[in-house]
């Protein structure tokens, strides 16, 4: 792999660009915003994680209704209800997943701070290299009006070589002379800011490229980071999946062993009630002697309709127990 990219292609011709400093910082930022995106997602999904797990445990501590006898089915309840280490799983992997956010966080913190460094340097330097081009300019400018001043000069002096006028001559000698002195001293001043920036120019390209160096193994070190993050995170997703399914196998073989004829026995055998249904009800006449029977349980009472004859007193009538009244007696009238 070819190294140092960052430094060999992010250059511009104009000195005063920034363009290819530019698309690095932005593309710093884009990764930064990637890794808050990725941290914001393991905190939502650690919630729903946790979430789930809380819900599923409470499902799985719920007795079974209309399971209280133990049968091949119970016993496969059981088993089932044992699910609550699934819960725990989700609850732990949620756990997990905070703490991968946290590391994420402290990654995306830490480099920020590193860059910070470093583009606090870079923006210094390139205020520096604009205000030191902008006064080279201004005093090449300067110097530019002092050449063309001097030009004028000299134009002067010579349109006035056939002038009798030695005083004027004079003047224009003169300001011949200020205009050279002035060139001379532009020229100086333009030479001296030429230097200046030459010198910011070369230490803003030196920072430049320590700033792409630092760029560089930062983007490799969070590319590297977030690839480990995004591994490890579907490998505890994973883990996750055969935990959980290694637990629903017990589930199944527990299911398995249910036998439908032996727990249909075993509650027959439990809680029969009997083997002799009911007689039928037979069919009674309102109007058969049936009916007139007394019914069980209540006092019975003279019955004239079905009385006897009196029976033959076994005394005569002169038996003094009889009472005779008016020669009426009670027995024989």
């Amino acid at each position: 792999m070819t190294r140092s990219l960052f430094k060999g292609n992010f250059w511009s011709a104009d000195i005063l660009s920034t363009i290819g400093y530019d698309n690095i910082i932005q593309h710093l930022n884009n990764g930064r915003k990637n890794c808050k995106e990725f941290e914001d997602f393991l905190k939502e999904r650690a919630a729903i994680e946790e979430r789930y797990g809380k819900d599923l445990l409470n499902l799985s501590r719920k007795k079974p209704c209309g399971q209280s006898e133990i049968n091949t089915l119970k016993r496969a309840l059981e088993v089932f209800k044992q699910l609550d280490n699934v819960a725990q799983c989700h609850i732990q992997l949620a756990q997990s997943l905070r703490e991968e956010a946290r590391k994420m966080e402290e990654f995306r913190e830490k480099q920020k701070l590193q860059r910070k460094k470093t583009e606090l340097i870079m923006d210094a330097i390139h205020k520096q290299k604009s205000l030191q081009f902008k006064k080279t300019m201004d005093a090449k400018k300067n110097y530019e009006q002092k050449c063309r001043d001097k030009d004028e000069a000299e134009q002067a002096v010579s349109r006035s070589a056939n002038l009798v006028n030695p005083k004027q001559q004079e003047k224009l000698f003169v300001k011949l002379a200020t205009s050279k002195t002035a060139v001379e001293d532009s020229d100086k001043a333009y030479m001296l800011h030429i230097g200046t920036l030459d010198k910011v120019r070369e230490e803003w390209q030196s920072e430049h490229i320590k700033a792409c160096e630092a760029f560089e193994a930062q983007e490799c070190e969070r590319i590297n980071f977030f690839r480990n993050a995004l591994w490890l995170h579907v490998n505890q997703l994973s883990q996750q999946c055969v935990t959980s399914d290694e637990m629903y196998e017990q589930v199944r073989k527990s299911l398995e062993m249910c036998s439908i004829q032996r727990d249909i026995e075993y509650f027959v055998n439990q809680r029969k009630t009997g083997q002799i249904p009911p007689a039928p009800i037979m069919y009674e006449n309102f109007y058969s002697s049936q009916k007139n029977a007394v019914p069980a349980g209540k006092a019975t009472g003279p019955n004239l309709a079905r009385r006897g004859p009196l029976p033959i007193p076994k005394s005569s009538p002169d038996d003094p127990n009889y009472s005779l009244v008016d020669d009426y007696s009670l027995l024989y009238q």
